[in-house]
């Protein structure tokens, strides 16, 4: 990956609405959601949702797939790996057995725990 390619879908992710809209299709993998349906989940204008929509999928964050009359969007789960991968690639000095609890996947917090976090 490339600095540039990282930087853009930083960019993307870092703003709240992109950042939700990213963690609800996480959620929703690998069946993904409707743009509609995005849009009503997260009280967002359709309008505002498909820039969000855009922005996303320019920095190859989602992609989308047309099913009838829908466009149903889904996390791109290879492109956050590989952007995370970059983020930590000269992590602990080169020794990826060091670093390899900072990109594992971790269970969903509790209701609990988000409301004191």
């Amino acid at each position: 990956m490339e600095s540039e390619q990282a930087i853009l879908a930083l960019a993307a992710l870092a703003q709240p609405t992109r950042m939700c809209v990213f963690r609800l299709l996480v959620k929703h993998e690998p069946e993904g959601l409707a743009a509609g349906d995005i849009a009503r989940m997260l009280a967002v204008p359709q309008n505002t949702m498909s820039a969000h929509l855009a922005i996303l999928a320019r920095a190859d964050l989602v992609t989308s797939e047309r099913r009838s009359r829908s466009i149903i969007y889904r996390a791109n789960l290879a492109m956050f790996q590989i952007l995370t991968s970059f983020l930590v690639e000269d992590c602990c000095g080169g020794r990826a057995d060091l670093c390899a609890s900072a990109v594992s996947c971790k269970p969903a917090r509790s209701r609990r725990a988000k409301v004191l976090a």
